[in-house]
This record gives C-alpha cells, sequence and structure tokens, in this order.
C-alpha cells in the first residue's frame, strides 16, 4: 500500500467513517467505497475494506446484540449467501481493473439513488412488505452488491424500512447481518487476493479509528440530525460514483 500523505489522510478519516455507519450513521459506509475505490485499484479496494468493516461489525454486534430480530434475518441469509457466491463468480470474469472500478461506480449510484428515492417517499399506511419473495429478492441484491463492491448498505436500509423496524432493531439487526455475511465473504476474498498479508497490515494501522469511529457513532446517534447526516454522505458518495464511473469509462 504504497499511499502518500494524503492518502493516509483519506485512509484515516475511511477508517473513521466505517466505524459511524456500523453505530446508526449507515449513509456514510457508502462514502468509504468510493474513496478505497479512488486511492488504490478497484479489485484491492473490496479487499481493503472488508476486515474494517469487520472490526466495526463486532464493536456494532457487542454494543446492539439484544436488539436483533432474528425472524427477518433467517429469512434473508441464504438468498444473501447467494447473492454474495454470484458476485464472486463476477468477480473472477472481470480481470480489467477499471471495469471492476465502472461497476462500483454504477453500483454507488443506483444504491444512492435508491436511498434518496426512500427518503423523498411521503409515509404511507401501506401494508409492510414482509414476503419470502420480497426478502429473496433484496437478499440477492445484497449479497451481490457487498461482495462486489461492500456497497450493501442502502439495500439493507430499504428493506429493513419496508418491514417497518423501529430504530434500535433496525440497528441490531443489522449489525448482526453484516457480520455474518462479511465473514463469510473472507475466504472468496482471500481466493482472489484481495485479501492478503499487505491489505491486513494496511488494516491493522486503520483498526484503531474504526473502533474510535464506532464508539463515536453510539454516543452520537442521540445527539445528531442523522437524515441531514447521512443526506450530506450520499451527496459526497454520489459524487464518489461519478468520479469512478469518468475514471473508468474511457480505459474500459
Amino acid at each position: 500500500m504504497n499511499l502518500s500523505g494524503n492518502q493516509w489522510l483519506i485512509a484515516l478519516l475511511c477508517a473513521f467513517m466505517v466505524g459511524l455507519s456500523k453505530t446508526g450513521f449507515s449513509g456514510v459506509s457508502i462514502i468509504t467505497v468510493a474513496l478505497f475505490a479512488m486511492m488504490m485499484p478497484a479489485r484491492e479496494s473490496t479487499g481493503a475494506v472488508l476486515p474494517l468493516l469487520i472490526v466495526a461489525d463486532i464493536v456494532a454486534v457487542t454494543a446492539f446484540r439484544r436488539h436483533a430480530v432474528w425472524s427477518h434475518l433467517w429469512r434473508m441469509f441464504p438468498w444473501a449467501a447467494a447473492g454474495i457466491v454470484l458476485g464472486w463468480g463476477t468477480m473472477q470474469c472481470i480481470h480489467n481493473d477499471n471495469i471492476i472500478k465502472l461497476m462500483i461506480g454504477v453500483i454507488l449510484i443506483v444504491m444512492v439513488s435508491m436511498q434518496w428515492a426512500q427518503r423523498l417517499k411521503p409515509p404511507t399506511t401501506e401494508p409492510k412488505q414482509t414476503s419470502l419473495v420480497y426478502a429473496a429478492a433484496m437478499g440477492l441484491t445484497a449479497g451481490f452488491t457487498t461482495m462486489t463492491a461492500n456497497a450493501a448498505g442502502p439495500v439493507m436500509l430499504l428493506y429493513f424500512l419496508a418491514i417497518g423496524l423501529p430504530k434500535m432493531e433496525f440497528i441490531g439487526t443489522g449489525a448482526w447481518y453484516f457480520c455474518i455475511m462479511n465473514w463469510f465473504k473472507v475466504p472468496f476474498s482471500v481466493q482472489m487476493g484481495a485479501i492478503n498479508a499487505h491489505s491486513l497490515l494496511f488494516d491493522l494501522k486503520l483498526a484503531p479509528l474504526v473502533v474510535v469511529g464506532a464508539l463515536t457513532g453510539r454516543w452520537l446517534i442521540k445527539y445528531v440530525d442523522q437524515k441531514a447526516f447521512e443526506a450530506l454522505a450520499l451527496v459526497f458518495a454520489l459524487i464518489g460514483g461519478v468520479k469512478l464511473i469518468v475514471d473508468g469509462w474511457p480505459h474500459f
């Protein structure tokens, strides 16, 4: 990881935001995906981010483990696992880093658009989406996007909102989901070479900032206007997604 001084500062900030994203500020996670993919080859960026996410997952599960609604998790796990395998197969077939960068950029923009659409949607009293078909579709999508770009956060946000989870159950259920699915992704990332000795050493240097970010998020969530904070995060993520597409497209 031959990064410049400015890139190391961005990496430290990203590690802090990874922690924030796991304890209530889920929209922030999209920024880190874009920034890491800009700093290093796109395939390697997914492997560099994954161990940091796992560190934050451990903190989040420790803090919110009692708030999970396991019935919703069991319905999604098989489909999410299938989506991860599908994403891994896609990554195996693509060897051009610019194509991966372009794919991550498109995924980011789609995910941001979905999250904005949900925010702009007026409140409704319609029945919540709880069917198995809906859970399967969201699970497959979340699994694919988390394997290819570590960008399943918006998908899960939409799913948890659709099934009407209260705030604490929302955070606790999400904490367990990502913790289990991120560990499930590890062998696939190792097989692709995205996680290796160099990336783990890089992550070891950033891990303390992840913990600080997670603990800060747990404290801030009680005081900060979360909607405004995540709206700003989505704007930056949209910019990042466009930048990745511009960088990858001419060399496609």
